[in-house]
């Protein structure tokens, strides 16, 4: 299995799939696996930013 990239690096391919999406002139099979891709990535970057969030809210309730 391949390790889980950084939000950082996974911010940065998601970037890559939208502008190869926005492009055109990709084949609608690399069209489907690129927005397959992007999806994976936009979740992985929710997840971050979710984890992030809550380690905020739990620091502000800690005396």
């Amino acid at each position: 299995m391949s390790e889980q990239p950084t939000y950082e690096a996974a911010r940065e391919e998601l970037g890559e799939v939208v502008r190869k999406l926005e492009s055109g002139g990709v084949p609608l099979a690399e069209s489907m696996a690129l927005w397959q891709r992007g999806e994976e990535l936009a979740t992985l970057c929710q997840k971050y930013l979710d984890d992030a969030r809550a380690q905020v809210a739990k620091a502000r309730q800690t005396p």
